[in-house]
């Protein structure tokens, strides 16, 4: 075995057979809610886990197909190729180099790079900025004043956002490179490359065979295929943002991939204020207004991205984006004012596959 072979063995683990008493297949960790009449709940799974792009990624199977686990724990692999790829944190990797030099000319980047770089803009455009992959400098502000404890002037603020963007971003679709016009641009795949990634594990796993799995990528980032433990699909669960210990709803995930953007405890206190984790690239300050938003969609990498898209957006611009486009369904859960209970609004996500369990936290 290689020094490689070796080290990626050992961030391999196997977790089997994993009981649904004690092995939750969901993104909350809790335990499942059992309600045999009404609430689908998880069966016996095998998992296969590795650590990448600060999380666990993980494959669920069904407690019988044993003989799939080689062949799925060869495709996970594929992720630390792809991290390895995506990643600014390494000055070395593909997407660094490719930041520093689009400064001074045009890059041709690698075919998978540049599909998930194109796949970013794209999604930016398409939620008129609410997502951007160019965000990068509002978020070193916002981690420096929660290091410091001092909340940025919003001089500061709007200098930052407006030192570069978006629109100095330059895709050649035909050549399949990118130019970056103007100094401290850059792009930062965070947003969405988890959710890529999933999608990039799906399409190996089809091809080799496995028909039916859940795939994680951390909590927050979810695709399922074909049926489990007698269900349609996969029962996922939804935190209650408020109380995160408690389990919202349960979501039966079928050939779709689903996001998850906010919690009660993605948050943090600068002078007494609360603030959000996300940011709204349009205003530069930490989106107010939702404690979490789960978007279902075609695909990891849109999912995550819309997510976070109507995170920022609010209410109003979520529900018009799925009035649009019937392919997308959401769970938003506004903040709700003093005294009130949460009010889940669902947007695209037909009954039968949503399952609301907190009825403490329902209007």
């Amino acid at each position: 075995m290689s020094r490689l072979e070796q080290a990626r063995s050992s961030r391999r683990q196997f977790l089997v057979p994993a009981h649904a008493g004690s092995e939750t297949v969901g993104f909350d960790g809790a335990e499942p809610t059992v309600d045999e009449v009404e609430i689908p709940s998880a069966g016996d799974t095998l998992r296969i886990q590795t650590q990448a792009m600060a999380c666990q990624f993980a494959v669920f199977l069904e407690a019988e197909r044993r003989e799939l686990l080689e062949a799925a724990s060869s495709v996970l692999e594929s992720v630390h190729d792809l991290e390895a790829l995506m990643t600014v944190y390494d000055s070395n990797s593909p997407m660094a180099r490719a930041n520093r030099d689009a400064i001074e000319r045009e890059v041709v980047l690698e075919e998978t790079l540049f599909e998930v770089v194109s796949l970013a803009c794209r999604m930016a455009v398409e939620t008129d900025g609410a997502f951007d992959p160019t965000i990068g400098p509002l978020v070193e502000l916002w981690r420096a004043a929660r290091e410091s404890g001092r909340i940025p002037d919003d001089v500061d603020v709007q200098r930052v956002r407006q030192s570069g963007g978006l629109g100095d971003v330059v895709i050649d679709i035909a050549a399949r490179s990118m130019r970056l016009n103007r100094d401290g641009v850059e792009l930062n795949l965070g947003g969405i490359g988890k959710g890529f990634a999933l999608d990039r594990i799906a399409g190996e796993l089809l091809a080799a065979g496995v028909d039916s799995y859940l795939l994680h990528g951390g909590h927050s980032s979810l695709l399922a295929r074909g049926p489990h433990a007698g269900h349609r699909g996969w029962p996922v669960g939804v935190r209650n943002p408020l109380f995160p210990t408690r389990r919202l709803a349960t979501l039966l995930l079928c050939d779709r991939a689903m996001s998850t953007s906010g919690s009660g405890i993605e948050s943090y206190r600068i002078g007494g204020r609360r603030f959000s984790d996300i940011l709204d690239p349009r205003t530069g300050w930490p989106a107010e207004g939702m404690l979490s938003v789960t978007v279902l969609a075609e695909t990891a990498a849109e999912a995550d991205a819309l997510s976070t898209a109507f995170f920022a957006g609010g209410v109003e611009f979520a529900t018009a984006c799925c009035d649009n486009r019937p392919e997308i369904g959401a769970l938003l859960i506004p903040a709700p004012c003093q005294g009130q209970t949460l009010r889940p609004i669902v947007c695209g996500i037909p009954d039968e596959v949503l399952f609301q369990e907190d009825q403490a936290a329902m209007p």
